[in-house]
């Protein structure tokens, strides 16, 4: 009997567990869907060249935020002739791979006093893939002040894109990724290099 029970509570489990993945799986498909379909640089049959690594939950990290208060403007250089104001907003502390990892997360002069960005946050990184499987300058995360500060904050790598510079050369003023947000591991999730041309 006890056998039985076992069988049926592990049985739960196991469902539950594949059940929380393929709502995860289909949640980041429908992100990624929208992604391609209102991107505004790459348009019409060129989308379907938009290339990205298979969907790894892996890749979706527990992260601790420390907000940074008041922290000083400065300017972050870009691709282009015009650098833009961003403020360290908070530090984001995580392990992936086994190593311990942060980022820095930004947040925008401009676009804060815009009601439409008020709360948007932005994180610029490179890891080890650029140059090779993903676009060599780096790429983004978008998130908001209002999703970073819940506790089961969850860092998703799987929603990685490309700035527009990755898709046409000398026209956008793409910031950066600052040096304080290269990670020295692979990341193997989200948008992979722009092979459509430029």
């Amino acid at each position: 009997m006890r056998t039985v029970l076992l069988s049926c509570l592990l049985c739960c489990v196991v469902l539950n567990l594949k059940a929380q993945t393929n709502w995860y799986t289909d949640s980041l498909q429908a992100f990624r869907n929208r992604y391609i379909n209102t991107h505004e640089v790459v348009t019409g049959e060129d989308r379907q060249k938009l290339q990205f690594y298979p969907i790894d939950h892996n890749y979706a990290v527990p992260a601790q935020f420390e907000r940074i208060v008041d922290a000083p403007w400065f300017n972050m250089p870009t691709s282009g002739t015009i650098s833009k104001a961003f403020r360290v907003y908070g530090i984001l502390r995580f392990t992936l791979q086994g190593q311990t990892l942060r980022l820095h997360v930004y947040q925008s002069k401009n676009l804060m006093n815009d009601p439409q960005y008020a709360n948007y946050l932005f994180i610029p990184f490179t890891d080890k893939t650029n140059g090779e499987v993903t676009y060599e300058v780096g790429r983004y995360i978008d998130l908001s002040t209002e999703e970073i500060g819940s506790d089961d904050f969850r860092l998703d790598f799987n929603k990685a894109y490309n700035p527009y510079c990755a898709y046409i050369s000398n026209k956008y003023n793409c910031p950066v990724p600052p040096k304080e947000n290269e990670l020295a591991v692979e990341i193997k999730a989200g948008e992979q290099k722009w092979n459509g041309g430029h």
